[in-house]
């Protein structure tokens, strides 16, 4: 007999609000360091945006599905413009091209988190749809 045991959260879980401040911060901080350490954006920060898709799908209040897929994308988005303004003296070209390669090299890591966190989604969204029976 196998028997497995889920994680149990004490309380609810976190709002959207909550969800939204987690995965910025996170992602944010990862960006930072290894923008600092290697001056561009790598594994590291992918698979901190892999964990931020299913802890926020995983830590999350009923209903906060929808929050946890859309924010990481752009939490990343934001969070490596601004460290790359601010690691590049706002020189607009440099910038561009630091920016887009950074979202080029998160491309895989956060298309697998978007697939996931959808499939996730929609799976929920459809279980909540009455079935629709056939009349004979």
């Amino acid at each position: 007999m196998s028997t497995t045991t889920k994680l149990q959260i004490q309380g609810p879980g976190l709002k959207k609000a909550g969800i939204v401040i987690l995965q910025t911060l996170l992602i944010g901080l990862f960006a930072f360091i290894e923008l600092w350490l290697r001056s561009g954006v790598g594994v590291l920060t992918g698979i901190v945006i892999l964990i931020s898709f299913y802890g926020a799908i995983r830590l999350g209040r009923p209903g906060t599905t929808y929050v946890s897929v859309v924010t990481p994308p752009l939490a990343f988005a934001m969070t490596s413009l601004l460290w790359l303004m601010i690691m590049d003296h706002f020189r607009p070209s440099r910038v561009g091209i630091d920016f887009l390669a950074a979202l080029a090299s998160e491309a895989p890591f956060l298309i697998i988190g978007a697939v996931y966190g959808w499939f996730v989604f929609l799976n929920a969204k459809a279980k909540t749809r009455p079935s629709k029976a056939r009349a004979l």
